[in-house]
């Protein structure tokens, strides 16, 4: 039986996200691949808001009624590759329950204002040039690895190339897990 793994998308959800199928093309062959709109696991209504509007709602209540039904969705121990506030979703569900074996977060600068971790296995990545990256302090603070690849902006994750990369580390992950 493949493993499961979800993948929370960022704050565009399905509006956006042609850059999943990378992902998605990448890991169907090994994982039952769940993919999770997180603006419908919201509420936001996406229709004619910026996306300074979107992330708006998302710090009022739009995280918390997110992390609320992603915990309803999904009972069993699962695997996630979330991005940007799809991570901190993620992040904050293991916190309150969810069962992680292991979280993938891509540009989640928002965990930067977290002081408890998730009990799973964490891999964080960002891009060099987002300016929002949690600083070192709190790197070190959280004792979680993380890359910071040269040269990346906050989409880092919209690249076929990062992709692999990233795609790669779930799969060796995943074959470590199993043997």
């Amino acid at each position: 039986m493949r493993s499961r793994i979800i993948i929370l998308s960022d704050l565009w959800g399905k509006v956006k996200s042609d850059w999943k199928q990378h992902y998605e093309e990448l890991l169907n062959p090994e994982f039952d691949v769940q993919y999770y709109d997180c603006c419908e696991l919201a509420g936001i209504n996406t229709m004619d808001l910026d996306e300074a509007s979107i992330h708006q709602r998302f710090i009022e209540s739009g995280i918390d009624v997110a992390t609320r039904r992603i915990i309803e969705l999904e009972r069993d121990k699962v695997s996630i590759l979330a991005f940007s506030i799809g991570g901190t979703i993620a992040w904050k569900a293991g916190l309150e329950g969810l069962k992680i074996d292991n979280l993938y977060a891509i540009s989640s600068t928002r965990l930067r204002y977290e002081v408890n971790k998730p009990n799973c296995t964490i891999k964080l990545h960002y891009g060099s040039k987002d300016n929002y990256i949690p600083n070192a302090m709190w790197l070190k603070s959280m004792n979680v690895p993380y890359e910071i690849v040269d040269d990346g902006d906050h989409l880092i994750y919209t690249k076929r190339d990062f992709a692999k990369m990233v795609c790669k580390e779930v799969k060796m992950q995943s074959c470590a897990a199993n043997s």
